[in-house]
């Protein structure tokens, strides 16, 4: 009898030991059991650096799949070198043939379409992301890709005016907003500003180089400025009485996306 408890017990010990494993190992499938993409990206294009033609300012988008994939759909975004949309909704890219599209053979699994540069676009780095929808009708990041642009305009560097720090001179007992505020002036146009901004240096004439940029986003609350785009980039900064005594000297300066630097403004900020 106890023979038979003890074989009874051993056979239930394997019938639940095999019940555990069949269900770990269903949990484990459960988890690994993910749809694979039924793509794979061959090549994108552009990425190179691309300069403004007059004659054709077309510019062809493509991306290109193993034959053996499956493709719905495809659609590109474009952020330019601002960090904005460059197209107001997303790009569809064709496999159609169709010279309108910039697609040579339909079919192919080479997938493309055309865009417009202007003249006055933004010179920089573009970025371009390529999403597929495939056999499992969903939206997936397949690539991406960045080209540099040229507008084939003469490069002007900025102009600054009308600093103002407000007040420039403050006796600090509790902590103080200030507010500054600069005038910023391009042949390019705003959008070629890529930075605005001013170093503080102490009274003994150190100095941490942090730059401290001001804004011309309109965004009153958070640093000041009241219009947007309207060429006064502004910021407000606030001082206590932790600061040194003495005086400040603020340095403005604007960096326009060639790279090229505008003239300096020094301004001194006396705290007391």
């Amino acid at each position: 009898m106890k023979f038979l408890i003890k074989k009874l017990s051993h056979i239930f010990l394997i019938i639940y030991l095999s019940l555990f494993f069949i269900s770990c190992e269903k949990e484990f499938d459960t988890v690994i059991d993910v749809q694979k993409p039924s793509f794979q990206v061959v090549s994108v294009s552009p990425k190179d650096s691309v300069l403004f033609n007059v004659e054709d300012s077309s510019l062809v988008l493509k991306i290109e799949f193993t034959p053996t994939s499956t493709i719905n759909t495809v659609t590109t975004e474009i952020i330019n070198p601002a960090g904005k949309s460059f197209l107001n909704d997303a790009l569809t890219l064709y496999d159609n043939g169709k010279s309108e599209n910039g697609d040579q053979t339909a079919n192919d699994k080479i997938f493309s379409n055309k865009i417009f540069m202007k003249s006055n676009d933004l010179n920089g780095n573009y970025n371009i992301k390529f999403f597929v929808n495939d056999n499992s009708n969903s939206n997936k990041l397949a690539a991406w890709s960045t080209f540099k642009f040229r507008n084939g305009q003469s490069n002007v560097a900025p102009v600054i005016s009308n600093a103002l720090v407000d007040p420039d001179t403050a006796v600090v007992t509790d902590t103080i907003p200030i507010l500054t505020s600069l005038v910023v002036q391009d042949d390019n146009g705003l959008n070629d500003i890529k930075e605005v901004y001013f170093i503080v240096y102490r009274p003994d004439g150190s100095t941490n180089n942090n730059k401290v940029f001001l804004y011309d986003d309109g965004n009153l609350t958070r640093y000041g400025d009241q219009t947007a785009g309207d060429g006064i980039f502004s910021r407000i900064i606030s001082i206590n009485q932790t600061n040194e005594k003495g005086t400040y000297r603020f340095e403005f300066r604007a960096v326009d996306r060639g790279g090229l630097q505008s003239n300096i403004i020094n301004y001194p900020v006396l705290i007391q």
